[in-house]
Formats: structure tokens, C-alpha cells, sequence
């Protein structure tokens, strides 16, 4: 118990619970359900006014990267899914990234053009159910329901390709198990055309709203040297004036051949950061629009051609025997990477996912550690809230947009 007591000691050791002034310490979370998570706020008020903000983490209990360090690295994959699950894409992506870099090998470019079809498609996902419940969080009910809506419908793709919604395992080390359906394309540019009339629609319900505004304006500013030294990334970082995205900056995948903008902030604020979201799901449509094209004119190969760490195709594991044994000795035994360390960082809806694997040459990865942006988003609070009302500790949680499956690794 006295071990306890000293790990939290540094959560504690500014704050008085014991005061004779006008002043009060309150718990947010974390069971408050705009907490958006298993987040403990430890605030110290002033009548409305906050004057201390300690963020408590760790209520999750979830152990991610030393799983990753148990499990062989195609038994992780899946597990990857539970960290952002708003946008497990994403992460099954950036780990299968890393994995790959590790072995040196590249996936096939149909597989890396239907991989980034998945990544914004999951992007789009993200950023819609960000603006339901940020909206939500500050009262309005009506662009709830309508994003919820359009989420819905994106999630039905999701769902007609690899036959999951929330956690997609869509992504393979190597490259993807499946080729789109038939008429996967043909939704996909159906579900892009209503997006683009409904995120007009969200616009004009919000962009001008004077509640909206006065809620969000002005409220939780980010300068740029506070968003450089909590190491902000995302649209945190973007809605500080800096226009960094590593699909731009450290391009990676099919990207560099892809025409889209970056859009970013000057004004600092929660509203500014609200119009880049706004945006990026208008690039992420314009992204897949120039995928369908290039997905038509590539060859039909789906995952790498590396016997040593990638099982061959089905049709060969049910007709040629060496196909078979191998592929038994890689599902039982797992595949031995060289030795070596690899970090790989991709942009997520959030931020920069980062992988970082240390090899010793084993079926296991000796060491793993994964830089989640929510857990930088989340210690940024400290700064940030103080100096707000306790009215704005939802807005500018929702604004930030964590999610503490990735937190709590």
C-alpha cells in the first residue's frame, strides 16, 4: 500500500485538499462519461475558474507493448486494433509498417493502394464520430445523429471488405488478405458523393452558429511553442499555425503520388483546430477518388513475395507441399526477423503512431514501445486547462480528441 501511495505521490504533491480559502480540489472522471475514457482530472477551482490541472492516467490497465513483446508478430496484429478503435486501420497499418521495414520487405501496389483506400476510408470514420461527440459534448444533438449517420454508412464499406466495423485486421504484413468486392468502388464513390453534400450540411449547422462559436473560440489555445514542447502532432499541432503531416513531410506508402493539401490553422483555438477536421475529411474524399483510379490499373498482387516470412497464396497451400509446410512452420513457429531496430511513424487521425521494434532474431520482438498521440494530448491538459472554466474542461477534452485505448498501453 505505502509503494502506492509513493507512485502517486507526484499527482498529489502540489495539491491541498485541507483549504480554508475559497478555492476546492474536484475529481473529473474517471468514470464521467465526456471524460472520453478512463481520464482522472484532479482540479483545483476558484468558483468556475481552474487553477490547477493534474491529468491521472492508468485506470485502463491494458499492457499493449508488453504483449506485443508475447506474442508472435502476426498473433499482435489483431491486438493493435484495441488501441485507437476508432481507427484500428490505422494501427493495424502502422505496426504491419514497421514489421515490414524490419524484414525488408515492400507490399505489392495493389495492396498498398487498397491499404491507403482503408486508411482514409478509416480516417473519414474517425473524424466523423470526433465531430459527433465533440458536438455532443458542447450541446448539440442534431449533427450527432447526422454524423453517426455518414459513420454508419462508411463503416457498411468497411465491413463489405474484410466483415468487421470497429476492428478491422484488414492489414497484413506483407500486404492485405483480400481484394476489393465486386462493386466495392462503385459504393465507395456513391458514399464520397453524399459525404461531400452532408459535411456542407454539418458546416452550416455549426461553422456560424454564435453558441458554437462562443464555445470554441478563443478557448483552449495552443501556441506553437506549447504545441512543440508537448510534442503535439496531428491536428493539435496543425491548428497551431505548423503545416506537418507525415504523409507530406516523411511520405511513406502510395502517398507521394497522391495530389491532396494539408490544412492547417493559424488562430490556435478549438474552433480553428473544428474547421481542419472539417477539411481533412473533404481531402481524405479527394484521396479516394484518385485511389479508385489507380486501383483499376494495377496488377491483382496482393501480399509480398517472401517465402521466408510470408505464407504463399492459398491456392498454392492446398496444392503444393513445400507451400503447405512452410506455411505451417510460419503459423506455429512464427517468422525470425534479422536482428536489428526499426521505428516507423505514420499519421494516424490523431497524430503521429509510432512503432518502434527491437529484433534479437526470435519469433518475438525483444523490445517494443508505440508513441500514441493521445498520451501527449492528454499531459498537454496540464497547461492548457488552467485559466478556463470548468464548462470548457468537455469542450476541449472532445476538441483534443484522445481515446485511451492507445493511451494505457
Amino acid at each position: 500500500m505505502q509503494q502506492k501511495v509513493n507512485r502517486l505521490k507526484p499527482f498529489f504533491e502540489n495539491l491541498n485538499f485541507e483549504r480554508e480559502d475559497n478555492t476546492m480540489v474536484v475529481n473529473f472522471g474517471p468514470q464521467h462519461p465526456s471524460a472520453h475514457g478512463q481520464l482522472r482530472l484532479i482540479l483545483e477551482l476558484q468558483g468556475e475558474e481552474i487553477v490547477k490541472a493534474v491529468p491521472s492516467v492508468g485506470y485502463l490497465h491494458r499492457g499493449m507493448e508488453k504483449m506485443g513483446e508475447n506474442m508472435m508478430y502476426n498473433e499482435f496484429l489483431p491486438t493493435t486494433d484495441r488501441m485507437d478503435y476508432i481507427a484500428s486501420t490505422s494501427n493495424n497499418y502502422g505496426f504491419a509498417l514497421a514489421v515490414e521495414k524490419l524484414l525488408g520487405i515492400e507490399a505489392p501496389r495493389r495492396a498498398e493502394i487498397i491499404r491507403t483506400m482503408l486508411l482514409e476510408l478509416n480516417r473519414i470514420i474517425s473524424h466523423l464520430f470526433w465531430l459527433a461527440t465533440h458536438a455532443l459534448d458542447v450541446g448539440a444533438m442534431s449533427i450527432f445523429l447526422y454524423a453517426f449517420r455518414e459513420r454508419e454508412f462508411a463503416m457498411d464499406l468497411m465491413e463489405d471488405y474484410c466483415g468487421a466495423r470497429l476492428t478491422h485486421s484488414a492489414v497484413r504484413i506483407g500486404g492485405v488478405p483480400l481484394d476489393l468486392p465486386a462493386s466495392w468502388c462503385e459504393d465507395l464513390e456513391k458514399f464520397l458523393k453524399i459525404l461531400s453534400e452532408e459535411v456542407d450540411k454539418y458546416e452550416g449547422l455549426l461553422t456560424e452558429n454564435r453558441i458554437w462559436r462562443m464555445r470554441l473560440e478563443n478557448v483552449g489555445i495552443i501556441t506553437p511553442e506549447l504545441a512543440k514542447s508537448w510534442g503535439c502532432s496531428g491536428v493539435a499541432l496543425r491548428g497551431s499555425g505548423f503545416k506537418w503531416d507525415l504523409r507530406k513531410e516523411m511520405p511513406y506508402g502510395i502517398y507521394p503520388e497522391l495530389d491532396f493539401e494539408i490544412p492547417y490553422a493559424n488562430t490556435c483555438d478549438a474552433y480553428g483546430r473544428y474547421k481542419c477536421y472539417m477539411q481533412e475529411m473533404r481531402e481524405s474524399s479527394k484521396i479516394l477518388r484518385q485511389l479508385i483510379s489507380m486501383y483499376k490499373t494495377s496488377e491483382p498482387q496482393l501480399m509480398a513475395h517472401a517465402p521466408e516470412y510470408i505464407s504463399a497464396p492459398k491456392e498454392d497451400i492446398m496444392t503444393q507441399n513445400y507451400s503447405l509446410m512452410q506455411h505451417f512452420v510460419l503459423v506455429t513457429q512464427g517468422m525470425r526477423p534479422p536482428k536489428g531496430e526499426v521505428y516507423v511513424a505514420t499519421e494516424s487521425p490523431k497524430g503521429e503512431l509510432g512503432f518502434m521494434i527491437v529484433s534479437d532474431g526470435s519469433p518475438y520482438a525483444y523490445k517494443m514501445k508505440l508513441r500514441a498521440p493521445s498520451f501527449w494530448h492528454t499531459g498537454l491538459l496540464e497547461d492548457l486547462l488552467p485559466g478556463h472554466q470548468l464548462a470548457d474542461v468537455v469542450t476541449l477534452i472532445g476538441n483534443l480528441n484522445i481515446v485511451f485505448g492507445e493511451i494505457d498501453r
